[in-house]
């Protein structure tokens, strides 16, 4: 029925939007807002009509958990970085139906799961931030994902991506993009020293490992890779758990994924956490 058509792996700094204003950081961004924008642009030639944004800004407890209200709107403040995120403008649809069929999808499979369309969630700047630079125009529908899990297990969240893409091409009359939207290490500059890391990784040892990681994308060595998830999460502080990532590759395919990454804004350092944008090539889930 459906199609999932897109898969990446994205970036969502702050200093994104900031550099859009005049100051020191004008501009500094721009190789990352180019690529949201080459993104959206393969997007768009797929017929991409709902993005599914796998947002480690949404923090939860228990049960996995969807936004997908009939529509959004506001005007946003970041209560984390409010000097880098303020009064942003946002506007864009939803899509309950998908939403509710992802649920559906998670349950059946034994994933705890709540779709919430009836609903006054907000969006959190994980989804925001992209959708800033690839749905100004209001193209895409969009779906918001709880991706900061604090008390999950990566396996499970892996299970709950395979629910994802059985939902859309399974029992949704569409096609889909979803976008692990988080950062590879996650070692804020300490306090007090933010400027001297606004570009780049907190020390040597984070930003060695985020490339050996990066490699290991590029060769399609998922099974290396997923082997060494909980400990590289671990020891490189990874954002929400890095729940996002392991929901993306669960999508692909988890071990049995092996098609390599293209880079498409190359890695870089942003307030010490380690930072790209990659597409995961879809390809065709091994039969069960």
């Amino acid at each position: 029925m459906g199609k999932l058509a897109l898969a990446a792996k994205i970036t969502h700094v702050p200093s994104m939007y900031l550099c859009e204003f005049p100051g020191p950081n004008f501009g500094k961004r721009d190789a990352a807002i180019a690529g949201h924008k080459e993104i959206d642009r393969r997007c768009r030639a797929l017929g991409v009509d709902t993005i599914v944004v796998f947002d480690v800004h949404w923090q939860v407890n228990s049960e996995y958990h969807i936004n997908c209200g009939p529509a959004f709107k506001g005007v946003y403040t970041s209560n984390e970085l409010p000097h880098f995120i303020k009064n942003m403008p946002y506007q864009y649809p939803g899509n309950p139906a998908l939403g509710h069929l992802i649920a559906d999808r998670a349950n059946a499979m034994g994933i705890k799961s709540r779709a919430h369309s009836d609903t006054t969630l907000e969006l959190e700047y994980g989804t925001l931030v992209p959708m800033r630079y690839m749905n100004a125009d209001q193209h895409y529908k969009v779906i918001c994902v709880s991706a900061w899990c604090d008390w999950h297990d990566l396996t499970e969240s892996g299970q709950f991506g395979l629910a994802v893409r059985r939902a859309i091409e399974e029992q949704y009359d569409g096609t889909v993009a979803i976008f692990a939207s988080g950062s590879l290490s996650h070692h804020f500059a300490d306090n007090g020293r933010a400027p001297e890391f606004a570009f780049k990784t907190y020390n040597a040892f984070l930003e060695q490992v985020d490339h050996k990681v990066v490699e290991l994308w590029e060769k399609g060595d998922w099974k290396t890779f997923i082997d060494m998830l909980p400990m590289y999460n671990e020891k490189c502080y990874g954002e929400g758990d890095m729940h996002d990532t392991a929901m993306l590759l669960g999508a692909l395919g988890w071990t049995d994924y092996s098609a390599p990454v293209e880079v498409i804004t190359p890695y870089f350092g942003s307030s010490g956490t380690g930072q790209i944008n990659a597409i995961f090539p879809v390809t065709p889930l091994k039969k069960s």
